[in-house]
């Protein structure tokens, strides 16, 4: 077995929480762990239920010997102790809708480039779905996946949303539910590479993701997923 990958004094600072806290909450499921590699750039594209997912995920990369590295919400980055964690770990701030909004994607570029495990949720928030399946996503996530040569690994998740259901402000820890990961095989984008990234290439692709991501949150599910994604514009 590969040697965990290290991370310093703040990572183990946030593990002293997150376990715990993870533990407490739930209890944790993983199929197909092992497709995560161990060393080397890749991008997790996961999908986005509860605000309970990036303490869940936090653990589960971490189990499997890496280091997550988030793309989360800059305003994060203001509450005491917490930027600090966010800071020493090497998170990235996301920056919507101000002339920032690039540097998130470089900084997410860089991370890569520098052989990290970045995660990243391409809805850009939890799911408006009444029944949790994935929405319209970004294309900010086509892009990482198009510029790098690292794995893109889709991921899905389920349970968190049956602890904390921030829209309809439900908590319900007890009795104890299941979170559960499916990982599946990397994606195969080679028709791609080499394309102009066009906005209908970028579309294509985004949507190529997250279908991924769809069908294996409907086997977690054993559900059939709806068709394309929900819209919350057009609902």
């Amino acid at each position: 077995m590969a040697k965990r990958e290290k991370g310093g004094f703040w990572v183990g600072v946030a593990a002293t929480i997150v376990y715990p806290l993870s533990g407490l909450l739930g209890r944790r499921k993983y199929l197909h762990g092992d497709r995560v590699p161990r060393q080397g750039s890749a991008l997790l594209v996961m999908n986005h239920i509860s605000h309970l997912d990036p303490i869940y995920d936090a653990v589960f990369v971490h189990r499997h010997g890496r280091v997550p590295h988030f793309l989360a919400k800059h305003s994060l980055w203001n509450i005491p102790v917490a930027n600090k964690i966010l800071l020493g770990t090497r998170q990235i701030p996301v920056y919507r809708g101000t002339t920032d909004a690039q540097q998130s994607l470089r900084a997410a570029h860089e991370a890569l480039a520098s052989g990290d495990l970045v995660v990243i949720y391409p809805e850009g928030t939890i799911t408006k779905d009444p029944e949790s399946w994935p929405m319209n996503s970004r294309t900010g996530v086509a892009r990482l996946a198009l510029q790098h040569d690292g794995p893109v690994i889709p991921i899905a998740r389920w349970g968190t949303v049956d602890i904390y259901d921030h829209y309809k402000k439900k908590f319900r820890p007890f009795p104890r539910k299941t979170v559960t990961y499916l990982v599946g095989e990397p994606i195969d984008l080679s028709e791609f590479k080499g394309r102009e990234e066009s906005l209908a290439v970028l579309r294509e692709v985004t949507d190529l993701l997250m279908n991924h991501v769809k069908d294996l949150l409907s086997e977690v599910r054993g559900q059939q997923a709806p068709e394309g994604f929900y819209g919350p514009r057009k609902a």
